[in-house]
């Protein structure tokens, strides 16, 4: 594992601990202790320009470690690509770091990372996975139940299982961190806007 690889998942990790949570107390402990066995993967150009613009106009101490290990991530591996549409692929993109076929081997922990495109919606949907996004860089308005807010650099949002959520970007897009805990299957994702998710 290179240096920048382990900053950056050292960071995660403190991201994470910030939570509380013994799940993500275990994840976090996770991240910095099992062999990284993952190699990068490219991004399409725009999103890799603007993933890297994101990062550096944050100043998260994550977004820096992530900016400097930017080249080595995994992104484009999206564990639920097989239950959702093409078009639901074309408003994100997802870097998966720890799972059960993951750089970092996990049976019960999922996590990585997550770009949202600028102007875009990521439909109502659900999970059995109990969940939690940190943004790192960008903004977005998060829906999570009944409640809605605009949430930027260093905040957090907690989905409970099953509990439907929503994100909406605005110019700039968002970066962010995220784990499941719990049943991390990804059989049960689904969406809740008028279609399921979910391919047979």
């Amino acid at each position: 594992m290179t240096d920048v690889i382990r900053r950056a998942l050292a960071e995660i990790a403190h991201a994470f601990r910030a939570e509380r949570r013994d799940d993500a107390l275990a994840t976090a402990a996770a991240l910095q202790s099992a062999p990284f066995q993952g190699q990068a993967n490219p991004l399409a150009a725009a999103d890799d320009a603007a993933i890297r613009a994101l990062l550096f106009a944050s100043g998260h101490p994550t977004a820096v470690a992530l900016l400097a290990a930017h080249d080595r991530m995994p992104w484009g591996v999206n564990p639920v690509a097989r239950q959702v549409s093409a078009d639901h692929m074309e408003l994100y993109a997802v870097c998966d770091l720890m799972g059960p076929d993951s750089p970092i081997r996990s049976a019960h922990l999922r996590a990585g990372l997550y770009y949202q495109r600028p102007n875009c919606r990521y439909a109502l949907h659900s999970h059995a996975a109990a969940e939690t996004y940190v943004i790192i860089a960008g903004s977005a308005l998060w829906t999570a139940g009944d409640a809605r807010k605009l949430i930027g650099p260093g905040d957090s949002v907690h989905h409970s299982t099953y509990l439907p959520h929503a994100c909406q970007t605005g110019p700039e897009g968002v970066v962010a961190l995220w784990r499941w805990s719990g049943d991390i299957g990804v059989e049960s994702y689904r969406l809740h806007d008028g279609q399921d998710a979910f391919a047979a």
